[in-house]
């Protein structure tokens, strides 16, 4: 039987490894990329009608969806994303597209063709084309680019020519793409470029159903006409408030270097658990890469699209996996260190672990739902990475982990082997002694946690005030997705100086608000602008900088009106977390646990947007993702403590204020390992991520590094000792209405 179990325990390894091997690797390269990883545009267009009188509703909005469909098809774009927006916007996301001035233009093109006379009458539109009827070919005499249209009606066409015909002199007819009213043939004429296609003279009455328009196109621009013209006029006008572009070379280092900092930042977890904790470090090692593949796997299975945020919650997720493995590896340590077997230790070490792991969870899970229902499209995906982490590292880190390790408990392998769970010999109490004594030996067991509180109040009150007067003074140096306008980097392959790109935008006639350089050499440049330029802007912009540097340059736009919906979205997105969070920590523990906790996040939030305002660090969409997830994530080591207070209030029912202060004191000395080895596991994840990663997502890592230092203080010093301090006082009014014994 012991045998079995130790050879079940083998198989299962070697089964794991052999899944993990064989099927891994297929299915991260199964997985979609984002386009701020391989490339390609988002836009946010805002749908205004085509015609005065005319209403925007679902049935117009999914026509619409179905046009920009059929375009980007034509554009070779294999996986589209188009989805309509509340009740007037339609997002679409193009990833890896080459050309993306071309793609932005085929897209947005109204496409209403036209033929007029020259006085601007309507004479033919769209709906007399046949459907998919048009080609791009060649002109027989001069071999030049043309795009050949099928009519449905030929009589109807010889009725045009014919009146067009009669208008001499003026017997041309004019063919336009997007009439505008207010729109003057003869004004148009005179210009080298005119807005129209073609004017072609009429000498004959033409009764045919195949025309031809001709308008010095290359063999690119005939075709693209033709393709938005199988697709269909758009029955509405897209106006753009919200875009950003990537190029293929930003995305690929992108993701080159946050793959590599998750490597060294995961690696470097693997050694830590493999020091601290042995024999259960050996098993965490294998849970954790377990996770990993099922995370991709289930990511897959979900044909989501990865970003280079989901990257960032994949990776964060590895440190948040092992924080399930971390309380449940301390609490059998603290079983042994009491005297008890293995086994024995094994058992109540799981079954008093899993109540602090589960409630430590799901206040994460809350702040993930709440991200991905406010967040935009890259924050969407970050938080779905973040929600499917925690869901998975739940079943490897509890379920797996745990059943594994029973393997070689249950196996009698490990009685003698205290010493492979990180136990000293001189840690373990006599079992003839815990009777006396039924706490555990800790290396924090002489500290007092409670004594110096009024120093931690004064301390954060202090760094209360002195954020204000931050904030005051300095402000916050928002992004353009709180503040609206365009950001532009630049990526050169040589390094880069401040002048140069000033020069640089000045030959295409912008002027920067500010220019900030970045990366090792200095090879990037962010430009932030005041106002949103057009789509043609944009266009002469990419194509400047791509000829100049020979990398398409990154661009964001963001409208006044979106910028005023992503702040807002933002307040309510935290509020609502915070009050999910404190429901269910009430829910869960009492009211003023909750309160408490509530106050200690909202501490660690205003320290996190005071250093961001003193540091001058960029406020964007992402720092809201940070601070949600240290929202989830600091209230763990929270709830740790709570947790350990809960079941020491019901062992020990206090009476006065010094037996509850012992208690919390006692409390946070037995967690005090656990809070900082799980703060840093994910510690180590993101200094690599500061150090190895992507420029895009180095705020958003500070923003995280800054939230989980003040987080683990203040689980420690602020929410825990205010519970105290409250708590102590409902002791003191119920002890004061009791009758004194001579009363009685």
């Amino acid at each position: 039987m012991k045998k079995g179990r130790l050879l079940a325990f083998f198989l299962a390894v070697l089964v794991i490894g052999s899944c993990v091997g064989y099927f891994t690797k297929p299915a991260s390269d199964n997985i979609t990329l984002g386009l701020d990883l391989q490339g390609g545009f988002e836009v946010l267009y805002d749908v205004q009608p085509a015609n005065e009188g005319s209403k925007i509703n679902h049935e117009a909005l999914v026509s619409t969806v179905e046009a920009l469909n059929r375009r980007a098809n034509a554009l070779g774009v294999s996986e589209p994303n188009i989805q309509i927006e509340g009740n007037n916007r339609i997002r679409v996301q193009l990833a890896g597209v080459d050309n993306q001035n071309r793609a932005r233009e085929i897209l947005s093109t109204q496409a209403q063709l036209s033929f007029r006379d020259t006085k601007n009458k309507s004479l033919l539109d769209g709906s007399d084309l046949v459907e998919n009827g048009a080609k791009q070919t060649f002109q027989p005499n001069t071999n030049e680019p043309i795009v050949s249209i099928k009519l449905k009606d030929a009589s109807k066409f010889a009725e045009v020519t014919k009146n067009v015909l009669d208008m001499k002199p003026n017997n041309q007819l004019v063919i336009w793409l997007d009439y505008k009213e207010g729109d003057s043939f003869e004004e148009e004429a005179k210009k080298a470029e005119p807005k129209f296609i073609s004017s072609p003279n009429v000498n004959q009455v033409l009764n045919t159903t195949d025309v031809t328009i001709e308008g010095n196109f290359t063999i690119q621009e005939a075709k693209d006409l033709a393709n938005v013209l199988n697709a269909g006029a758009l029955p509405v006008k897209l106006n753009e408030v919200y875009s950003t572009s990537v190029g293929a070379q930003f995305g690929e280092q992108a993701l080159n270097e946050t793959v590599f900092a998750g490597i060294v930042g995961i690696a470097a977890i693997f050694i830590f658990m493999l020091f601290y904790y042995r024999l259960p470090g050996i098993i965490a090692i294998i849970t954790l890469i377990t996770y990993i593949y099922i995370t991709l796997q289930v990511f897959d299975w979900m044909n989501a699209v990865l970003t280079l945020p989901g990257i960032a919650a994949l990776i964060l997720g590895v440190g948040m996996a092992v924080d399930a493995n971390i309380i449940t590896y301390e609490r059998i340590k603290e079983e042994l260190k009491l005297g008890k077997s293995v086994r024995s230790a094994f058992r109540s070490g799981n079954r008093r672990s899993f109540a602090t792991i589960f409630d430590a969870n799901i206040t994460t899970i809350i702040a993930g739902m709440v991200l991905f229902i406010f967040g935009t499209s890259s924050v969407k995906g970050f938080a779905t990475m973040l929600i499917l982490s925690i869901l998975t590292s739940f079943i490897t880190a509890v379920f797996l982990s745990r059943f594994l390790l029973s393997l070689l408990v249950e196996s009698r392998w490990l009685d003698r082997k205290k010493g492979w769970f990180g136990v000293r010999k001189k840690d373990i109490l006599d079992i003839r002694q815990t009777n006396e004594q039924t706490e555990p030996k800790t290396p924090f067991e002489k500290w007092d946690f409670i004594s110096k509180r009024k120093w931690f109040f004064t301390l954060s009150v202090l760094l209360f005030a002195a954020g204000i007067v931050i904030l005051s003074v300095f402000r916050l140096n928002l992004g353009i997705d709180f503040s609206s306008g365009a950001r532009i980097e630049v990526q050169g392959k040589q390094p880069l100086t401040v002048e140069q790109l000033e020069e640089d935008f000045t030959n295409v006639d912008m002027d920067p608000e500010s220019i900030v350089l970045s990366g090792d050499r200095k090879e990037t440049g962010v430009a932030r602008f005041v106002g949103v330029p057009d789509q043609q802007k944009i266009a002469e912009i990419k194509d400047y900088f791509s000829d100049k540097y020979g990398v398409d340059p990154s661009i964001s736009t963001v409208s006044p009106t979106v910028g005023n919906e992503l702040a807002r979205n933002a307040l309510y997105a935290v509020g609502i977390a915070a009050l999910g969070i404190i429901l269910y920590v009430s829910f869960r523990f009492e009211y003023k646990m909750g309160i408490a906790t509530i106050v200690a996040m909202l501490h660690d939030v205003f320290i996190m947007i005071a250093l961001f305002s003193f540091t001058r660090l960029e406020v964007d969409i992402n720092f809201i993702a940070a601070i949600l997830t240290v929202v989830g994530y600091s209230i763990n080591d929270t709830i740790v403590t709570f947790d350990r207070i809960r079941e020491h209030m019901r062992k020990r029912k206090p009476k006065t204020f010094d037996e509850l202060a012992y208690i919390v004191n006692l409390s946070i000395q037995q967690t005090f390992t656990r809070s900082i080895n799980t703060v840093l596991t994910v510690i180590i994840v993101v200094i690599a991520m500061i150090i190895f990663g992507s420029a895009s997502i180095l705020n958003f890592s500070l923003a995280l590094l800054i939230g989980l230092l003040t987080g683990v203080y203040s689980s420690l010093y602020i929410a825990a000792q205010l519970w105290l301090v409250w708590k102590g006082k409902e002791l003191k009014n119920v002890n004061s209405k009791e009758p004194k014994a001579e009363e009685v």
